[in-house]
C-alpha cells in the first residue's frame, strides 16, 4: 500500500471517528436563529417541535420555535398537550410594541371566536399592557412565552420577566393559534411550527 493511500485511509478513519462524536440532535437554525433541540422550562425538559420565520410582505419580521414535551404534528394535540410549553420568538427587525401589540391582538381576533374572546378578555387587556412596557423590540431581542401548568402565562423578553402570570390555559391556547389556528398569521410558518418542514 502506498503513502498516499495511507493517509487517505487514515483521513477517513478520523472522519469517522469525528463524525461519532457529534451530537444526535443538532440545534435547528432559522435566519441565523439557532434553536437547541432540548430546554427546561419549570424542570421538565421540552422538545423542539419545530420552528420557523414569519415575514410580512418580503421582510423577515422574526423566527420562531415551538417547544413541547413530546413532539405533536396536529394543531388539537398541540393545544391539548399537558405539562410546559414555550414559543420562543426572536426578532430579525426592529418593530415598534405598538405595531407588535397590533399584529398579536389581530393574530388572536382572527383565530378566537366573540365568546372565547370575551372569557379570555381580562387576560389579554393583561397582555397588552405587556407590550405597554416595552417601546422597541429590536432586531436580535428574545422573547419568551412559557405555559407552567398550575402558574399560567409568562412573558419574558432578553431573560426578564414582564408582565403578569395569566393563569388561564385557554388564554395560552389562544394565544398558540396566532400561527396554528385557521387564519395564521404566516401560512408558512404553521407547518414548520408543527415540524412538518
Amino acid at each position: 500500500m502506498n503513502r498516499r493511500n495511507i493517509i487517505k485511509r487514515l483521513m477517513a478513519a478520523a472522519f469517522l471517528a469525528g463524525s461519532f462524536s457529534l451530537p444526535a440532535f443538532a440545534a435547528v437554525e432559522v435566519a441565523g436563529v439557532k434553536f437547541d433541540d432540548t430546554i427546561n422550562v419549570s424542570g421538565k425538559e421540552l422538545k423542539l417541535n419545530g420552528a420557523g420565520l414569519r415575514t410580512k410582505v418580503i421582510f423577515k419580521v422574526y423566527a420562531a420555535g415551538l417547544y413541547l414535551t413530546e413532539k405533536k404534528t396536529s394543531v388539537p394535540d398541540v393545544l391539548a398537550t399537558q405539562g410546559p410549553r414555550r414559543v420562543s420568538i426572536t426578532m430579525l427587525r426592529e418593530v415598534s410594541s405598538e405595531e407588535f401589540g397590533k399584529a398579536f391582538l389581530e393574530g388572536l381576533n382572527n383565530n378566537t371566536d366573540k365568546n372565547e374572546r370575551s372569557k379570555i378578555a381580562p387576560q389579554t387587556m393583561k397582555f397588552g399592557e405587556v407590550f405597554a412596557q416595552i417601546q422597541t423590540l429590536k432586531k436580535g431581542d428574545q422573547m419568551l412565552l412559557d405555559w407552567t401548568p398550575g402558574e399560567g402565562t409568562q412573558c419574558s423578553l432578553n431573560g426578564k420577566k414582564i408582565g403578569e402570570l395569566m393563569p388561564d390555559m385557554a388564554f395560552y391556547n389562544a394565544v398558540l393559534r396566532i400561527w396554528l389556528g385557521d387564519h395564521p398569521v404566516d401560512s408558512s410558518l404553521k407547518p414548520a411550527l408543527l415540524g412538518e418542514k
